[in-house]
């Protein structure tokens, strides 16, 4: 689960608490432990801590409500979040995060970089096998990176494979890569994860039958899949780091926030993600803080409104930028959050090093806005609303079903538009088909989504034009040279006061293009149930050692 959040930029159904290495870049915490926590080693309820810590026992297993049911469980080939949370158990990488996000060795035994960082080196750990029982060897990593290279496979990833020259097994264990130039997020690449040689070389990886029947070397392995409504995975008694202590890790797919919640309050949830009310309001008492631990932390993740520049409302610059001053950010935090968030202006965390401290968020001014709608040639009907060649500006939101917040968002969103004289009418799609039929196919005007907030800040896969065609993440359309060379300067400079001078300008480039409207960064609201030991609150969230979370053996009937 830890290893493959936040290595791709991922867009969610909602649910920002389990994209580990995104999950907190945290400067800024706002309860590094739970809120209503016990003593360390203490009961469920509370109490002073034993004298002795009790060992972790194995067995049980834990469900956790999903809003989205994955796409497809072969990394790369999917950008939902439900699908990376699920194959974050399943496969193993070289390296990954640890807990304060320092990049550390996992299926690497021996990692270096050389020559300035154009050379790196790596040699596996021994022991590491596929589930089905074969060895995972350093051909399956140069498989995965000619899979990665290869113009047919439907990917958005492959901007970091390509920056590769060359790659060559040095011996069954070991291999090195070498960069044309200076890479900054060479060692990120290989947090990716390895795929099987044997499984996938003969398959057409776009419609194989293992996205759907994986086969990986994580800590669980895929025990069953009931479409449209669970996928179980149980512990992998083969994983190098030694298996699991849970027996299994259930997803159910429940496209409805508010069904998701009486579900938990029945106790037939483990884990989910609330809403702002229903972690301020619903979830107060005796009862809940015996049964339920919650955690609140800035989520390394935004939420925007995106502006399809293909659609003859959006293709003017100045027409963005009219509604981005027709919107009251901090209003949207209060009402469709209860203030749980922070306003946003661009792709980059406040607190981070590449955040940019001199711009803000437009104000809200409504006069303004008016003024360059006009400008834009936008001027009121007898009816009130805005047209322009006789079209009137009507035009729809794209919300996904079941995420409360982002509903309530659209509603408040229309409001505003409206008072400027522009009718935004709110469609709400089930995920599955919010992807397919809209974001996959790029026939929207507007849609509200999230991306998570890399560690790193090369945001090359969702921002230059070359991401628009295809599967691409750039499905809104912009282009912009200027940022196309920003994006592909920034991501081969290691120095790091340089780098910061490249993406300080992207941003008031985004600024001044508004091709989203950054919207707020919420707070991320996990609830897990109290039974549940062994999580540690940290940089990387709550799940970065979420193969070590146990219950006790009491307890795991529950």
């Amino acid at each position: 689960m830890k290893k493959y959040f936040g290595i791709h930029a991922v867009y969610g159904a909602g649910r920002l608490v389990m994209k580990c290495a995104s999950a907190a870049l945290l400067s800024s915490v706002l309860a590094a432990v739970p809120v209503n926590a016990p003593a360390a080693g203490g009961s469920a309820g509370g109490g002073s801590a034993p004298s002795v810590i009790p060992a972790p026992e194995c067995g049980g297993r834990i469900v956790i409500g999903s809003l989205g049911e994955p796409s497809n469980l072969i990394p790369y080939l999917a950008s939902d979040a439900a699908s990376s949370e699920v194959a974050g158990l399943l496969y193993t990488s070289p390296l990954e995060y640890a807990k304060d996000l320092n990049i550390v060795k996992c299926a690497a035994e021996e990692w270096e970089a050389l020559d300035d960082g154009l050379l790196m080196r790596c040699r596996r750990k021994g022991g590491i096998v596929w589930e089905e029982g074969g060895p995972l060897p350093a051909d399956d990593a140069a498989f995965t990176y000619r899979l990665m290279t290869d113009p047919s496979t439907p990917t958005a990833y492959a901007g970091d494979f390509l920056t590769i020259s060359e790659f060559r097994q040095t011996g069954r264990l070991s291999f090195e890569v070498r960069y044309r130039e200076p890479y900054a997020r060479a060692a990120t690449t290989w947090m990716h994860p390895i795929l099987p040689k044997h499984v996938l070389e003969h398959e057409n990886i776009a419609s194989t039958k293992y996205s759907r029947a994986p086969i990986g070397a994580g800590p669980y392995r895929l025990k069953s899949w009931e479409a449209g409504s669970r996928i179980t995975l149980e512990a992998s008694g083969t994983y190098f780091k030694g298996r699991p202590y849970m027996d299994e890790v259930v997803y159910r797919f429940i496209p409805d926030g508010s069904t998701m919640f009486l579900e938990a309050r029945a106790g037939k949830l483990d884990w989910i993600g609330l809403s702002p009310q229903q972690y301020l309001r619903q979830t107060q008492g005796p009862s809940w803080d015996a049964d339920w631990r919650k955690y609140r932390y800035v989520a390394s993740g935004y939420t925007y409104l995106g502006l399809n520049q293909k659609s003859p409302f959006f293709r003017d610059a100045k027409v963005r930028r009219a509604l981005s001053y027709a919107i009251s950010r901090e209003d949207i935090v209060k009402g469709a959050l209860l203030g749980m968030g922070e306003p946003a202006f661009g792709p980059y965390k406040p607190g981070t090093w590449a955040y940019h401290k001199g711009l803000s968020p437009y104000p809200h001014d409504p006069e303004k806005a008016r003024r360059l709608l006009a400008e834009a040639g936008w001027l009121p009907g007898e009816d009130g609303v805005l047209r322009k060649d006789g079209v009137p500006f009507e035009f729809t939101i794209l919300v996904n079903q079941g995420n409360e917040e982002r509903i309530k968002t659209a509603v408040i969103l229309q409001r505003m538009f409206g008072r400027i004289g522009v009718r935004a009418s709110i469609r709400t799609v089930e995920w599955a088909a919010f992807l397919k039929e809209f974001v996959n196919t790029r026939k929207f005007d507007a849609l509200i989504l999230g991306w998570n907030i890399l560690d790193d800040p090369d945001i090359h896969d969702v921002w230059h034009s070359s991401a628009i065609a295809g599967n691409g993440l750039n499905f809104v359309g912009f282009s912009s040279p200027e940022a196309d060379s920003l994006l592909e300067k920034g991501r081969v400079m290691t120095d790091k006061k340089e780098r910061k001078k490249l993406y300080d300008r992207f941003q008031e480039i985004l600024h001044e293009e508004q091709p989203y409207l950054f919207l707020y960064v919420p707070y991320s609201l996990p609830m897990v149930r109290s039974r549940y030991r062994g999580i540690e609150p940290a940089a990387a969230g709550i799940t970065w050692n979420f193969d070590r979370w146990w219950v006790p053996r009491a307890l795991q009937q529950q």
